[in-house]
């Protein structure tokens, strides 16, 4: 239940505020918007129609191109819809279900990062056993397991933020509604809301990204002392180039946000990082993949050629 406050709607800041620079974003970001979405749409449509992609690698980029293509979708809109608005307003409502989404995609999309290593590794470490150990069963369980947590760690941190109390300044200095520009404005005791912030948070996005860096770890080691051939090496270790990529343009920018102090941050440094990571990075995700990786590069020849 909401907590009775007397902030009824905030006020979303400006990306710029140059008022002359508001047209040219829009029609910048409503482009990246339509390119994120048909990219990543496209892969998806392919990765289901063709049956040269049903494996768990292309199983698992389906589903992130879903992440993907919800991740811009929390916050674009939003932002397009206050380029051209002069009430840049978000109820109180919208402002924590955007936290909600915001939140249960990016932390779903963290742990996916994870499982797609462990993919990676048993393909290259354990070929032999690959189609037994990673049958569908798992596959499914493992992506439905990750939106579960990631969908209650999202609930967790918007009933604690329903709970505070905003009884002063309805402003959030950013052009969505995140956790920490809401805890600056909140009035009473955030310290638990801190505490939930930096260890559950923390936990869930930081213990992907190790897992997956030991994952390559393994298969480093493993393609060394196994494959005495550099062609072979080669071969293997550019199946994981793109998917490292992705993993570098995602927590890049979110280490950078959620690692760094308060005191050593500033309003427009937050606001470039904020657009890599929710506009940017599900862009270039679709793009990655779709050069990189021949057989979706192949796939999406022969659908193009159906369609002609």
């Amino acid at each position: 239940m909401l907590n009775q406050t007397s902030v009824t709607e905030f006020l979303l800041l400006r990306v710029t505020d140059i008022q002359e620079l508001q047209p040219f974003l829009f029609v910048v970001f409503l482009t990246i918007y339509f390119v994120n979405v048909a990219g990543n749409g496209a892969i998806l449509m392919i990765v289901i129609s063709d049956p040269r992609l049903h494996s768990p690698m292309y199983f698992f980029l389906g589903n992130l191109s879903c992440l993907d293509i919800g991740y811009s979708t929390v916050t674009l809109p939003k932002m397009l819809e206050n380029f051209l608005s002069t009430h840049k307003a978000i109820s109180f409502v919208g402002c924590l279900s955007q936290l909600h989404f915001f939140h249960f995609l990016d932390s779903t999309e963290a742990m996916l990062l994870a499982v797609m290593a462990l993919d990676r590794f048993v393909a290259i470490c354990k070929p032999l056993h690959y189609t037994v150990i990673m049958n569908h069963q798992l596959c499914t369980q493992m992506a439905g397991t990750v939106c579960v947590i990631g969908f209650f760690h999202a609930l967790l941190h918007s009933i604690m933020t329903s709970n505070l109390n905003f009884c002063g300044s309805n402003q959030i200095h950013y052009f969505f509604c995140d956790i920490k520009p809401l805890l600056e404005l909140a009035c009473g005791n955030i310290e638990l809301n801190q505490w939930l912030l930096n260890t559950i948070t923390g936990t869930i996005g930081m213990g992907p990204f190790f897992l997956t860096l030991l994952s390559y770890f393994y298969i480093i080691i493993c393609l060394v002392f196994k494959t005495h051939s550099c062609s072979v090496l080669q071969r293997a270790l550019s199946t994981c180039a793109s998917h490292f990529m992705v993993l570098i343009l995602l927590y890049t920018p979110v280490l950078f946000t959620y690692m760094r102090p308060a005191s050593g941050s500033s309003v427009d440094q937050d606001r470039v990082i904020a657009i890599m990571y929710t506009v940017v990075t599900p862009v270039l995700n679709s793009l990655i993949y779709a050069l990189r990786n021949k057989e979706v590069k192949r796939a999406l020849i022969r659908a193009i050629r159906k369609k002609l």
